[in-house]
């Protein structure tokens, strides 16, 4: 027998006798099995039916054929609880194990007994929660038309899911969208999925596989009174399978085809396979496997728009032969190296009898040559848990993923290899938890396509024999009698003549050269027969240590009900000599480690690793009066990040039932952001312009904080200084008279990012069940909004000064030094708006449901020091329409989507982002005996090509087909062979 053969065949032995050992081992311990079936008023098998005994943690779900299996040893007699949303939750009393089993359940509103735990960190009835939450059980997610069950939270009230790339989707709610959300939280099982040192979670790269996820629940507003930083406009906590509930082995496989319109790329198969095995032994011990691997070709982001049209001062208004396809200072949304800072400043030019200065930008690389379309997610994670007693259970997990794709912060990266891990140990009890957990980051081989587009032109030749062989070229075409639109064009040919082409080798081989450079500077930039210096490679390494406990007082305090907690987190950022440097050590401007004791540290020392740090406590009181018609909560949390002073965030909300099915609520609660590491500690060139955290002592002996001018003012200036050099002047002399254009930036050290937000809800259920409405309004309040600034420092004097105002011309490019600061707005923002969910379900099972929200921002008088980007369309809507069985076995599912068109601004690129609607839609089919369930829909049906933000990559339609078996080697009553 070949050995792989009898590899399969010794893993499905250990399988089978691992199942069928289980319930002989429970009975030899004292313990007992109780079997039997569930199904529906009209007699149809129910899956996912919760089966739990009262006061303890023994349950388990139904399977396919709605069978289940429970191990307990509580003594007889004793009461099982039935639950599943749609339906009457039911009490059965068993008195001995010879009890036969079986359950009718009865349809009832769809969420009347939904119980949530993320808003007030317990368990809560759905209808009585005290902020607003949106919730999807195991059914929603196996019946939506999504693609996946991540992508179906675009489906939730108040959600936008903005996809970045085919494998990295970020939610944001309640507006200031962007494709790398600081201010939105991802736990799973209660673990932060962050990603560290890129400041936020990769999406669902870690998180759970399709066949492992139980429920998910969002808060779409702050949460950072209980849940601290970062979770200030909102939350996700991802609830996976408890192994001793959900049991046995499951195969998920997903195949797909997207690019099927072949304008951006051919008709590409996407797959996904995922494998779930769990395991429990007499209520004891469990374990849970999952591995799951995802591979396509990526969405393409390929706009050609132009966000420095001709019309802008930083283009060349007075000459408006140079509009459009013409323009010389042309920035497309999806290319690189054609940005402000790789601007050149052509004076001189003899035209039209006289001399003319023309802004020209280098001409960069398109994003589609820079990134490569296959990409692919995998991950895997092991869960090992034991119970003590019923009411004590010590779990540890581990989880991994490997993922490739498109990230956004300031510039675009194309995350290659990106490896996150973490570690979870766990003690819950009946009243307690307390956990610990590290996430470990490696951002692989991925490198940041804007130092990639600019090493690549500057290793041809630099900024400053480009702008000269171009004005060589212009002048001659001109002399010539072509027309200037003509001569820009031929000059640029001229200028590029010997720079490496997309599709050649040499290309190739020089991409690849400069994405294994692990130094975003250029030092060698145009020298001839020099080899590359500057490079792209994003090279970060980061670990973050978290620990975490709260514990419910309640039965030991006689008034009222007390949750209190706390948590403590470190991160850890390893100093790459690029992105993140040792700050206990000095370094010049350029980056590098300088002379210490006329020494200068070895290149490959990039010094001692850099702790971020903070803790938190929070206590939440819960009082109920009239009969538990009124629901009072309070609550304080107290954070201390040890680089700024403390901060108190406090939550009051009331919940009035005046009946089980009708449910107000209102709440008032602050919030703080601490800046993420990138945000506090970056220094990094990357394009002739460094980004920089905003820490004070980063900026001891830069000046960009207090001897700066905005870039804005300087490209105003400029403007003003060319006119008048057209008109005669000379360049000093025109400097002088408009330096009053100069804005001096004055920027304080960063602060933490507050809020103030106020919410008010309605939740009700109407017709006996069948229509259920969920109304909310909110206004939030920022202050200290966290953002990025552009500035320049003169390399002489102080601002003001005449040295400096002659160092802001465009003509003296190398002795500005430019910064991209992290930095508090001075303006308060307020923003506000509604949502409104209503779901009906009628005739055989079929339920139509519908969302629309509405967000909007009140304009401030005074123009900021950065644009906060709101980034979200007043208006969208989600309408849905299925039903979950039409005929036997076989059920169906319609969601049409629309947003209103809104402008997108970014440091990257801004712009009108379309108005735009699609339609999702799925048939799911049942196989009871073969223990399977087929779907086949398509997402994006009509492929109604759109893109969700400025320079995202435009969204086709992807059609699939998915195959699950749940429960193989099980027998009929749900015992296992």
């Amino acid at each position: 027998m070949k050995r792989q053969h009898f590899n399969k065949l010794y893993l499905l032995i250990i399988l089978i006798t691992s199942t069928a050992i289980s319930p002989l081992y429970a009975q030899l311990n004292g313990s007992f099995v109780i079997s039997g079936r569930v199904t529906d008023d009209q007699g149809h098998a129910l899956e996912a039916v919760s089966v739990q005994i009262l006061d303890t943690q023994f349950g388990s779900v139904t399977d396919s054929l709605g069978y289940f299996k429970l191990v307990g040893n509580k003594p007889f007699p004793f009461t099982l609880r039935f639950t599943n949303v749609g339906f009457a939750p039911k009490d059965v009393l068993v008195k001995s194990l010879n009890d036969k089993v079986s359950v009718q359940l009865f349809s009832q509103s769809l969420i009347a007994n939904e119980v949530v735990v993320t808003a007030s960190r317990q368990a809560e009835k759905l209808l009585r929660s005290p902020v607003t939450i949106e919730k999807l059980d195991i059914r929603a997610l196996k019946e939506t038309p999504a693609p996946s069950f991540y992508d179906a939270l675009g489906n939730l009230k108040g959600i936008q899911l903005t996809t970045s790339s085919l494998t990295f989707k970020i939610p944001n709610a309640r507006g200031f969208n962007i494709p790398n959300n600081f201010r939105f939280m991802q736990l799973v099982d209660g673990v932060d999925m962050q990603a560290a040192t890129l400041g936020v979670p990769l999406g669902n790269a870690i998180g759970p596989t399709e066949l492992d996820i139980a429920s998910v629940e969002v808060t779409p507003g702050a949460a950072s009174a209980l849940y601290g930083m970062n979770a200030i406009n909102g939350m996700a906590n991802l609830i996976t399978k408890n192994p001793f509930n959900s049991q046995g082995l499951s195969v998920y496989q997903r195949t797909g085809v997207n690019h099927v319109d072949g304008k951006d790329h051919a008709a590409s198969v996407m797959t996904e396979t995922a494998i779930r095995y769990a395991q429990a032994f007499n209520n004891k011990f469990a374990f849970k496997l999952n591995f799951s691997y995802l591979h396509g070709t990526d969405w393409v982001s390929n706009n050609a728009t132009d966000q420095n049209t001709n019309d802008k001062n930083t283009a060349n208004p007075g000459f408006p032969e140079l509009n459009g396809s013409n323009n010389a200072a042309y920035d497309a949304w999806n290319k690189y190296g054609d940005e402000n800072n790789n601007a050149v400043t052509v004076s001189g030019v003899n035209y039209q009898g006289s001399n003319q200065t023309f802004l020209v930008r280098r001409t960069g690389y398109w994003e589609k040559d820079l990134v490569h379309p296959q990409v692919d997610n995998l991950k895997a994670d092991v869960g090992l848990y034991y119970r003590f007693k019923p009411s004590l259970e010590l779990s540890y997990g581990y989880r991994v993923g490997k993922m490739d794709g498109i990230f956004q912060r300031g510039n675009k990266v194309q995350l290659d290899n990106v490896i996150v891990q973490n570690h979870r140990l766990e003690l819950k009890g009946k009243n307690f938890s307390a956990r610990t957990y590290v996430s470990i980051e490696n951002t692989g081989d991925s490198y940041n396509l804007k130092p990639l587009s600019d090493n690549l032109d500057l290793t041809h030749l630099s900024n400053n024999a480009w702008r000269d062989k171009f004005k060589a070229s212009l002048q001659n075409s001109l002399n010539n009698g072509v027309d200037l639109a003509s001569a820009m064009s031929v000059a640029r040919t001229d200028a590029d003549a010997g720079r490496v082409e997309p599709g050649t080798p040499e290309f190739d081989q020089l991409k690849k050269t400069i994405i294994g450079i692990n130094n975003w500077d250029h030092a060698n930039a145009g020298i001839a027969g020099a080899p590359p210096t500057g490079g792209a490679w994003l090279k970060q390494r980061s670990r973050m240590y978290h620990a975490d406990a709260q514990w419910d007082l309640s039965d030991k305090v006689k008034w009222f009900n007390l949750l209190v907690g706390g948590d403590l987190r470190i991160y850890e950022v390893i100093p790459d000599g690029n992105n993140f440097v040792d700050f206990s050590r000095p370094v010049d401007q350029r980056n590098k480690p300088v002379e210490v004791d006329g020494k200068v540290p070895d290149s490959s020392d990039f010094g001692s690793n850099v702790y971020y740090k903070k803790y938190g406590f929070f206590a939440q009181v819960t009082k109920t009066f009239f009969n538990e018609k009124l629901k009072v909560f309070a609550s304080l949390r107290f954070d201390h990040n040890l680089e700024f002073s403390p901060k108190f965030n406090p939550r009051a909300a009331v919940v009035y039932s005046p009946n089980e099915h009708h449910n107000f609520r209102f709440a008032v609660q602050n919030g703080y952001r601490f800046p993420a590491l990138f945000e506090a500690l970056s220094f990094v060139n990357n394009g002739n312009v460094r980004r920089v955290g905003g820490l004070s002592f980063i900026n001891e002996g830069l000046g960009y904080l207090d001897n700066s001018y905005t870039l804005t003012s300087v490209n105003n200036f400029n403007a003003a200084v060319n006119k008048d050099v057209t008109a005669g002047m000379t360049q000093n002399d025109a400097a002088l008279k408009n330096r009053d254009l100069l804005a001096v930036t004055d920027l304080a050290p960063t602060q933490p990012e507050k809020i103030v937000s106020f919410e008010a809800g309605y939740k009700g259920v109407f017709q006996e069940g069948r229509l259920f409405v969920d109304l909310d309004f909110y206004h939030n309040t920022y202050t200290g909004f966290l953002g990025q600034v552009e500035v320049s420092v003169p390399k002489d004097g102080q601002v003001g000064s005449d040295e400096a105002v002659v160092d802001m011309l465009a003509s003296n490019r190398s002795k500005q030094t430019r910064y991209r600061v992290f930095t508090n707005a001075k303006n308060t923002y307020r923003n506000y708006g509604s949502a409104l969910a209503v779901t009906y379900r009628f005739y055989r099972k079929f339920t139509v449901s519908g969302n629309v929200s509405y967000n909007n921002i009140k304009t401030n008088k005074t123009s900021d020091v950065f644009v906060t980007a709101f980034n979200t369309p007043k208006w969208s809507t989600n309408l849905s329409v299925g039903n979950r069985e039409i005929v036997k076995n076989l059920g169906f599912n319609v969601v049409w989507k629309w947003q209103d068109s809104f402008l997108w601004e970014s440091p990257l690129a801004n712009g009108v982002v379309p108005s735009f609607s699609t339609i999702d839609a799925q048939v799911t089919y049942r196989i009871p005996q073969w223990k399977a369930t087929i779907k086949v829909g398509g997402s994006n049906l009509f492929n109604q090509r759109y893109f969700q933000y400025a320079a995202g990559p435009t969204i086709g339609g992807l059609y699939y087909t998915t195959i699950v078996l749940d429960g193989l080697f099980s027998k009929a009553d749900g015992s296992v062979k």
